[in-house]
């Protein structure tokens, strides 16, 4: 028997988006006064996150959004621009909001096994070894690509697994920071 999931759209009030044409497609910002809300490739996995950006008005010069875009045009021009200059506003689960929070802290240009960030957050939260599963289903959830860098998350073996936005976008991010060259 076949089962229908419903999936309620989330709440947009007070939300403006823009549209970033990056060298790897278009990216949607979703910001509102309190900051960044989601940074997504226009056909990755979970755009949007529920979101009706249908109903979310366009505003091309607000503050956080001329920031974003600020940002990600440095970043994409091979510079390493600091999360830290921009107001986050990261919605999620108690577990995702510290598994993000872990994510910021790998280096540009450096990258971190599922079971070394699992293990970051089981320590952070005073419990055992943490689980690289659990962990992977956050990291594919997170809201704000490559400014929280769920890029940077590689398997057990450096295997460059799983990205929302796409394996040869990782690939691309990865060698745009140096991490990867043709050679490897």
């Amino acid at each position: 028997m076949m089962t229908t999931r419903y999936i309620e759209k989330r709440e947009v009030k007070d939300m403006l988006k823009s549209i970033f044409q990056s060298k790897l497609g278009d990216i949607t910002i979703l910001a509102n006064d309190h900051g960044l809300i989601g940074v997504w490739f226009e056909d990755q996995a979970h755009f949007g996150a529920g979101f009706d950006l249908g109903q979310v008005a366009v505003d091309h010069q607000h503050p956080i959004i001329q920031q974003t875009k600020a940002w990600l045009t440095a970043y994409f021009n091979g510079e390493n621009p600091q999360p830290s200059k921009l107001p986050l506003n990261l919605q999620g689960t108690a577990y995702q909001q510290e598994v993000w929070s872990e994510l910021q802290k790998v280096p540009y240009g450096q990258t971190i096994t599922y079971q070394e960030l699992a293990e970051n957050v089981a320590t952070r939260q005073s419990k055992g070894r943490g689980s690289a599963r659990a962990v992977g289903g956050a990291v594919g959830r997170n809201p704000i690509s490559i400014i929280v860098p769920c890029h940077r998350v590689v398997g057990t073996n450096g295997d460059l697994t799983g990205y929302a936005g796409g394996i040869d976008r990782k690939i691309a991010l990865l060698k745009l920071e140096g991490y990867l060259t043709d050679d490897k």
